[in-house]
């Protein structure tokens, strides 16, 4: 069993918790409230910009051209493809994308970002691998079974974010960075691999509660915007 394959053993509890969650199930259905759409949108955006730089992270340390090569890729499809997905939600409510950006954080979009910020400038290549793949991993699983359970044809509202999970590009960049986390992992200390097993766990609980943000229009307690 290669070391990712152990991975998605390990933490088979968290996507099937994430396959089942009323969000999930909601874009299955096509039946999710417009309000918790556009809480989505608007915190995925700016996590995907976080993405893209922490990718860029990864590029800065990488030493060969391949690796180089790969990560300024990671970032062009982020950057130009993985928007289709957010212009079907905003298509569907009814507003413009450009109105869903530059929006605060909530509370587990931030923590989410911090967390993969501090692998990427204070842990190893590895340990970047492990806390940013759950992202298109879990994403890749949950198109597979939308498609899978509810068999959506092109008049369902979020085909289009469906099939786009569900694509080539999404189990390409999954697998890319499987390879190349097992890649480092295989010449990687007990140690090593335990910090890697933690930054991937904890990236797949907030991909979980990422999730439940969105569904719940979580913001924080007592935001300045309440007070005023």
């Amino acid at each position: 069993m290669s070391f990712s394959e152990q991975l998605r053993k390990e933490n088979d509890d968290l996507f099937e918790a994430i396959f089942h969650h009323p969000f999930v199930q909601g874009v299955g259905k096509g039946d999710i409230s417009k309000e918790a759409l556009a809480h989505y949108v608007k915190a995925d955006f700016e996590y995907l910009n976080a993405f893209m730089q922490i990718y860029g992270i990864a590029l800065a340390k990488s030493q060969n051209r391949e690796d180089i090569a790969y990560f300024f890729d990671q970032i062009k499809f982020v950057l130009h493809d993985e928007i289709h997905p957010h212009r079907n939600f905003c298509e569907h409510i009814g507003v413009k994308y450009e109105n869903l950006q530059g929006h605060p954080l909530p509370p587990t979009a931030d923590h989410y970002i911090k967390h993969m910020m501090y692998h990427a400038q204070m842990g190893s290549p590895g340990e970047i691998l492990a806390a940013l793949l759950p992202c298109p991993w879990t994403y890749w699983e949950i198109g597979q079974t939308l498609m899978k359970e509810f068999e959506p044809s092109i008049e369902h509202p979020f085909y289009d974010w469906i099939s786009f999970y569900v694509g080539e590009e999404i189990e390409h960049t999954t697998n890319e960075l499987r390879t190349r986390l097992d890649q480092f992992a295989a010449n990687s200390s007990p140690e090593e691999k335990e910090k890697m097993k933690d930054a991937f766990r904890k990236s797949c609980q907030l991909e979980l509660k990422f999730w439940e943000m969105a569904y719940t229009l979580e913001e924080w307690p007592f935001a300045v915007k309440e007070l005023s």
